[in-house]
């Protein structure tokens, strides 16, 4: 007799995977689906629900684009490629099927590569310990180069980013526990994320 599964019990939670960073920063990561329902989803929440807090661009060895929105953007899907526009600016990322037009087919290879591959949720540890300093999500493509990062809000850090706090602000952490009750279905916040003392760069 195969036992029934019991519909109150409360689901595992997911255990984060730790990765070393090419600058030597320890990870936590928390991988999500990369279809283009799930990205379309956190991309639209990030980005019209919460530009004025958030920070973005890719990061990369020896390049950091940290971008702050001016207004609300406005979003739109074409082949594969979700576009947010801020005014005269925007950018694009390619999370969905990529094929480009009847003239011009994109080749299979080249789509794979251009599409998001790795979606993640993560938090940067201290150097040396196991407190979070930084908490985002990061996409790569097919190669594993990085399309995007979103920074959080951070407790350690002034909305405006320009000073350390003396005292944590940990209701600057309500984005992040949003984002992890929604796509990881991690209702409660985790105490691992009120552990840190501070912020620095290492």
């Amino acid at each position: 007799m195969v036992p029934r599964e019991d519909p109150q019990a409360v689901p595992a939670a997911p255990i984060p995977t730790r990765m070393v960073d090419p600058d030597g920063a320890t990870m936590e990561i928390f991988p999500l689906p990369v279809d283009q329902t799930t990205l379309q989803e956190i991309l639209k929440f990030l980005f019209l629900e919460h530009w004025a807090e958030i920070v973005f661009g890719p990061i990369i060895e020896g390049a950091a684009f940290e971008f702050r929105a001016a207004e609300q953007p406005r979003l739109g899907m074409l082949d594969g490629y979700l576009t947010i526009h801020f005014g005269p600016s925007h950018f694009h990322v390619c999370i969905g099927p990529h094929k480009g037009s009847s003239k011009n087919p994109t080749p299979p290879a080249l789509a794979r590569h251009r599409r998001t591959a790795r979606a993640e949720l993560f938090r940067r540890l201290v150097r040396g310990g196991d407190a979070p300093m930084s908490w985002g999500l990061r996409l790569f493509n097919g190669a594993g180069e990085q399309q995007l990062t979103v920074l959080f809000p951070n407790p350690f850090l002034s909305p405006t980013l320009d000073k350390v706090l003396k005292q944590p602000d940990w209701a600057r952490l309500a984005l992040w526990d949003a984002v992890r009750a929604r796509w990881l279905d991690l209702r409660a916040p985790d105490p691992v994320d009120r552990s840190g003392k501070g912020f620095r760069h290492d």
